[in-house]
């Protein structure tokens, strides 16, 4: 189970939306076919292993995920397997998708095909944590990201940030870019440091949407994200109020404008959590993230600057489901000063007790002259 999950892990950023899959067929202990779901609408990783393995009667197939058995884009693995005389079918999880659940177990156990379940089931569900949360909530997983000194700011007081990580770190930044659905900035970002939000490393598996949370329309004519996005799908969140003439001409230029109905401006306090959300320049966040889950995005990176990744934070705590992971990117450097611009902006927690958590099971990990904490939040398997 242990090499069909590594082999899973190699469609990352190709099989999207659908979930990352593995297969390992083994007969008298010898290893005679594997496969990988390589890319969206192509073959599963049981159909994969199976053509690998020639003659498969009386094997044992190791699956991560519960073997298909409907009709999509491709036939149900659950024939092909029974087609192929697999005798004995070990699962990592159940399809979380509830109407599919154990229907694929049903079917084979029908045909007489021993089925275990659980095998490596924590790693295998993690595998598909994203793909399991659009699934049962309809929105993508969230990945804050941002690169900070040791004290936790993103910029010194004077607003420079350039730049705090390295190039080691920045390098492995476009990496991950380059296996995202989507990358989100407030258009404050977009004003200050004309990003480009790409992968400019190695070759992209995705080419992320851009995305600008940008109520008024504030995005010009000569940004980046403007100048590319015929070639660079760039997505702009706006509130419907927003004029009507800027956003013809941000279409005109090649952007998607979204307009979403704005929230009201008070701030809600959860009494039970005692921490404070509210809108980002008045879009609700929630709607944009539905919006997104419509469009079938897994995975959103969500980059800056403090008061986009302030608002998240705040909203994960006020109702959760917001944020999943965090990657940060540390630099062994000290900025300090009462002005400086630390990495969370918005209202924060009003007790310790009601800080975000991170599973302290997560390393930090040496990239260049620095570190990257890749953690999921606590209870995020």
């Amino acid at each position: 189970m242990k090499r069909a999950l590594a082999l899973a892990r190699r469609g990352r950023g190709t099989v999207e939306p659908n979930p990352m899959v593995g297969c390992v067929l083994v007969r008298n202990g010898r290893v005679i076919g594997e496969g990988w779901h390589r890319r969206f609408g192509g073959p599963h990783a049981e159909i994969e292993a199976l053509r690998r393995a020639g003659d498969a009667r009386g094997a044992t197939a190791y699956v991560t995920l519960e073997p298909c058995c409907h009709h999509g884009k491709t036939p149900p693995c659950t024939d092909a397997l029974l087609s192929a005389g697999v005798s004995r079918v070990v699962a990592g999880v159940r399809d979380p998708n509830a109407p599919m659940r154990g229907r694929g177990f049903a079917a084979l156990r029908r045909h007489g095909v021993e089925v275990e379940v659980g095998a490596c089931a924590e790693q295998a569900a993690a595998l598909i944590a994203p793909f399991a949360k659009l699934i049962r909530t309809g929105r993508p997983w969230v990945t804050l990201k941002w690169a900070q000194s040791i004290d936790g700011r993103i910029a010194t007081h004077t607003g420079d940030s350039r730049w705090i990580s390295d190039d080691a770190c920045r390098a492995h930044a476009h990496r991950v870019r380059g296996l995202a659905d989507g990358i989100l900035v407030g258009v404050g970002t977009v004003l200050r440091d004309d990003p480009q939000l790409t992968c400019r490393v190695g070759r992209a598996r995705r080419i992320a949407t851009r995305i600008v949370l940008d109520s008024h329309l504030r995005t010009p004519d000569s940004a980046s994200l403007t100048r590319t996005a015929r070639e660079i799908p760039t997505l702009i969140y706006c509130a419907a109020a927003a004029p009507a003439q800027r956003r013809r001409r941000l279409e005109a230029l090649g952007a998607q404008v979204r307009p979403i109905a704005t929230a009201a401006p008070k701030r809600t306090v959860s009494a039970r959590r005692r921490s404070v959300s509210k809108p980002i320049s008045g879009l609700p966040l929630d709607a944009v993230l539905d919006d997104l889950g419509r469009r079938r995005f897994t995975h959103l990176i969500v980059e800056g600057g403090s008061r986009v990744l302030g608002a998240f934070a705040d909203a994960q705590r006020a109702n959760g489901g917001f944020v999943d992971e965090i990657n940060v990117y540390c630099t062994p450097i000290l900025i300090g000063g009462e002005s400086s611009l630390a990495a969370l902006g918005g209202v924060g927690a009003g007790l310790v007790a009601d800080a975000m958590r991170v599973d302290p099971s997560a390393d930090w990990r040496r990239i260049g002259g620095g570190w990257l904490l890749d953690a999921r939040l606590a209870g995020r398997k």
